[in-house]
């Protein structure tokens, strides 16, 4: 085999290998997610709803958030966005669910966030304030909708699945923790109004660092590992190169 076919074969799997890896790692990092993607069980969090552009020829704008139902949430609220336009939609519960503050018959079931734009290469975060998250469950999943400019729709809408793998679609999901036990921190469960009396500033103001999200951080870790498979199979050709000359000599 001359080297030079030698070389074209290494070159051609050295760009298929880039491709797969770069085809494994950006789905990754193009999905709408919840940040932080936890929470306390019985408490009250503050999450942005993190939303990338994934088109090169069209803008993100409309955003849709549907909100559980099988454990509705008894407070929630929206941080204004500017440019675009919120609409919280609330409605009545197939059954009545008992609270520590009392039946709940409505709740919040939809928000719904347009006349904005995310332009390509651009990302947005839209804030929303809820509580009280449920003890009786370890994830809210939040099945949403992306609309674009050119009118193609993308639902985010795939449960979690049971052996951990990711699907296609996933929807943003909060994942909750138990409280820790009495005496080791501040009461996170108390309502909005209780904690703007409070002197506890974790529970006052819950905020949401601006991180990469789980998805991000794997995402940067396959294109990694993909730069270091193409500098192997470059050293393999220059040794090839060398092996061929001190033949030749």
């Amino acid at each position: 085999m001359s080297l030079s076919h030698a070389f074209r074969r290494l070159a051609a799997v050295t760009a298929g290998a880039t491709a797969l890896t770069l085809g494994l790692a950006l789905p990754a990092l193009a999905h709408v997610t919840i940040n932080p993607g936890t929470a306390v069980q019985g408490g009250f969090t503050k999450v942005a709803f993190r939303v990338p552009n994934e088109r090169d020829d069209a803008s993100t704008t409309k955003l849709e958030v549907a909100f559980p139902t099988d454990h509705p949430l008894a407070f929630v609220s929206v941080k204004p966005v500017p440019g675009w336009d919120v609409k919280v939609v609330e409605d009545k519960l197939p059954e009545p669910i008992t609270t520590e503050y009392g039946e709940l018959t409505e709740a919040v079931t939809k928000v719904t966030w347009s006349g904005g734009k995310i332009d390509p290469g651009q990302f947005q975060e839209f804030e929303v304030s809820m509580g009280t998250l449920p003890k009786d469950t370890d994830q809210l999943v939040f099945p949403t909708t992306q609309t674009y400019s050119g009118g193609e729709v993308v639902k985010w809408a795939d449960e979690p699945k049971a052996d951990g793998s990711e699907p296609e679609r996933p929807a943003p999901t909060l994942k909750l923790t138990p409280a820790p036990a009495e005496g080791a921190g501040h009461d996170a469960s108390a309502p909005p109004s209780a904690a703007a009396s409070s002197s506890a500033p974790a529970v006052s103001t819950p905020s949401v660092a601006p991180v990469a999200s789980s998805e991000g951080s794997d995402g940067t870790a396959r294109l990694l590992g993909g730069a270091g498979l193409v500098l192997g199979l470059a050293g393999l050709v220059v040794a090839a190169f060398g092996l061929r000359r001190g033949r030749a000599s």
